[in-house]
């Protein structure tokens, strides 16, 4: 790895290389608190070694990726098995923090959490859309696409973490990269996906089907997840007219719910409150004027980030 440090003696260095690790970790394993348990599994690993081990790495950062790439393909190893037996459809954890609507406008910033090492940067790379399609992925082929294409790490450095050669790994990424081509048509401007959402939340809120059907395309399709903690549709729903059927039903299942416009992910989305909580946040995928894909997380576990904030 050649990522730049400072040597090992400084621990504020070691300490830097925190986000990147965050960063790194989420969009490998799509959950943050997965990610920030491999974060510290990394550093315990860090500081059992001895002083001397330490002062022998030549790069403190290459070697804290290594080892968290490594962490993080065990557990993709293991995580198809326990999706597999998840109640529901598993969606990948949403991110609270990004660009917010500031004055009905798409673009504006909130200001950064306390601790600046917690908060993943915002990107392509991390919405909902392209973290569904890594889910696609063998572990090899996630791990191999996301150090080279996204962090752009040579496949060299990527061979040591997979445990293949570097043409393994190139073919690796090459496959990776056709699955995420052909499931990720090309979205419109921000501020166009930003006014879709805003225009299913009104129509949503009206409970006016017909309006949302026009918002939908004919074969979208809305994916719930509740991790059997909290009720969810267990399949999604396919269509435009049975997801706003679906929607308007749910809203007159449970008043008083309160959707605010907000960033998913980095990108237009939603958040529904009832009694102060987050009950719910909604990721969208847009394709040409219509939505293709609603991805609504229910699951408390994936939502106490966005009630703290």
């Amino acid at each position: 790895m050649t990522t730049p440090s400072e040597p090992a003696a400084d621990p504020s260095a070691i300490t830097r290389e925190r986000r990147r690790l965050l960063n790194l970790a989420y969009r490998l394993l799509g959950s943050l608190a997965e990610a920030e348990d491999v974060v510290q599994e990394t550093y315990a690993r860090w500081y059992a070694l001895t002083p001397r081990q330490r002062d022998g790495i030549d790069s403190p950062g290459a070697w804290l990726t290594t080892v968290a790439g490594r962490v993080c393909l065990d557990l993709l190893g293991s995580a198809r098995a326990r999706r597999e037996r998840y109640v529901g459809t598993w969606v990948p954890e949403p991110l609270p923090s990004g660009p917010e609507w500031v004055g009905g406008r798409w673009g504006g910033s909130t200001a950064d959490p306390a601790d600046p090492a917690d908060r993943v940067t915002l990107d392509e790379s991390v919405s909902m859309a392209f973290l569904v399609v890594l889910e696609s992925m063998t572990p090899a082929e996630r791990v191999a696409f996301v150090l080279h294409d996204v962090f752009r790490y040579s496949f060299a450095e990527v061979a040591e973490i997979v445990g293949r050669t570097s043409a393994a790994c190139r073919q690796l990424a090459s496959s990776a990269r056709r699955r995420v081509r052909a499931a990720r048509p090309t979205a419109p401007p921000a501020a166009e996906r930003a006014d879709l959402v805003r225009s299913f939340r009104r129509a949503w809120e009206a409970q006016d089907i017909d309006g949302l059907i026009g918002l939908l395309a004919p074969d979208a399709t809305a994916t719930g997840d509740g991790g059997g903690l909290v009720t969810a549709a267990l399949h999604p729903v396919e269509g435009a007219e049975r997801i706003a059927r679906f929607f308007v039903d749910r809203a007159r299942a449970v008043p008083g719910v309160t959707l605010l416009e907000c960033a998913v992910n980095g990108q237009p989305g939603l958040t529904a409150r009832k009694d102060g909580v987050t009950v719910s946040v909604l990721a969208f995928d847009v394709a040409g004027d219509r939505i293709t894909r609603i991805w609504a997380v229910l699951n408390p576990d994936k939502l106490r980030p966005w009630t703290a904030a």
